[in-house]
């Protein structure tokens, strides 16, 4: 039986799953990580047999250095590639930028696009490559197939992505909303539509991927025509450490009275703000704790949240004309069930309507949260980015 091999890679790192085709079903996962480090780690999941391994004794030099523990990991605990042989590996690639609005086979010339686009998202893009290359020389006989978290958003349209800056200074510099999320976004829409028996062609969704990091998507008829995060995913909502939506004055302020320079801004926005700069905490889990005990400072982080999450809700139902479902996916979406009750609360208007029973009800399937006969569809969906990072592989096998 044939399989596709998922990679997803980090600068120090990559997690990967070998995934069968016909049934769909993870066979293997693992991580390496620590690379380049005096002692790596490696761990390894045969999914079929339960069977798990660990190894922290071994320098890993490079990302090949990786592969080659990954392989030792498939021979020494399986599954066998000879009974399981890949047909494609298919690669995590953060951002295609205008490039790539959709999964492409890696040639040299898609290798220098990637590299090109590294300006957009440094941290990413690079790690990305540096993984690509190793996997063409462990698996150098079948496609490496780049599936990039901006293709789905290159449907919006001008007025959706487009900034409001110098016109020529965007274009020279690539200035306008790109989006992310977007395999999760797509899986999560289709599968949407899958579980409520009608045509996505027909279906006006809202999807919110509320993980570590989050984002929104404004989904019509299948196709991305608006979402919260932008050039960069620190835009939008609230996330674990990123602020989302601020005023970009405040920037030129914080830099004019506290002294912050670009790189300690950077780090601000992205590493040091969202839940984390207003409570202390990242983790959405120690924030609600700490918040049913009465903390009053972790319960107005958590208004905040649900304030920007509203406000999007709000926004894409105009931007929609109408709305059939909101969707609840990734690590928060699927198991808050009081962020989800709180954020919808009183948008009946809208004919959003939580039934509570439903709602704490939990589950690692797909399922209705909202009454029978509500106008709007509210549902928790379990995203899957793996497996579709494997389907769109296998398709352009």
């Amino acid at each position: 039986m044939s399989a596709v091999l998922v990679v997803n890679s980090g600068s120090s790192s990559f997690k990967y799953q070998l995934i069968e085709l016909d049934g769909e079903r993870t066979l293997a996962s693992g991580l390496v990580e620590r690379i380049g480090e005096d002692v790596g780690s490696t761990r390894h999941r045969n999914e079929v047999t339960g069977d798990e391994t660990r190894n922290d004794s071994q320098p890993i030099a490079d990302h090949a250095a990786g592969f080659a523990a990954m392989l030792s990991a498939f021979e020494s605990h399986g599954p066998s590639f000879d009974e399981y042989p890949p047909i494609a590996v298919g690669h995590r690639v953060v951002h295609g930028g205008e490039e790539f609005d959709r999964a492409t086979v890696v040639t040299a010339d898609v290798e220098k696009a990637i590299d090109r686009l590294s300006t957009l998202a440094p941290l990413h893009n690079p790690a990305n490559l540096q993984g690509i290359r190793a996997a063409k020389k462990a698996f150098a006989d079948v496609p490496h197939v780049a599936v990039f978290d901006t293709a789905f958003h290159q449907t919006l349209a001008p007025a959706a992505y487009t900034y409001a800056i110098d016109a020529e200074l965007a274009r020279r510099h690539h200035v306008r909303r790109f989006g992310f999320h977007g395999t999760s976004h797509k899986y999560v829409s289709e599968k949407t539509a899958e579980f409520l028996g009608r045509p996505l062609a027909e279906l006006k969704m809202i999807v919110l991927h509320l993980g570590n990091g989050a984002s929104a998507a404004a989904i019509d008829g299948g196709r991305s025509i608006d979402t919260s995060m932008g050039m960069t995913p620190l835009e939008g909502l609230v996330m674990g450490t990123r602020s989302g939506d601020i005023d970009p004055a405040a920037v030129f302020h914080l830099h004019r009275e506290a002294g912050l320079d670009v790189a300690e801004l950077d780090t601000l926005l992205n590493k040091r703000s969202g839940l984390l700069g207003l409570t202390g905490s990242g983790d959405m889990r120690d924030v609600q704790d700490s918040a049913s005990r009465g903390d009053a400072v972790a319960e107005a982080a958590l208004a905040v949240y649900r304030h920007r999450l509203r406000h999007y809700i709000g926004a894409y139902v105009a931007q929609l004309g109408g709305l059939d479902a909101v969707v609840f996916t990734a690590g928060v979406g699927e198991n808050n069930a009081l962020l989800r009750r709180r954020t919808l609360a009183g948008l009946g208007f809208f004919g959003i309507q939580v039934d509570d029973d439903r709602n704490e009800l939990a589950s690692r399937d797909a399922r209705l949260i909202s009454p029978d006969g509500a106008p709007v569809s509210v549902l928790v969906v379990p995203t899957n980015e793996e497996l579709e990072i494997a389907r769109q592989a296998a398709a352009l096998s």
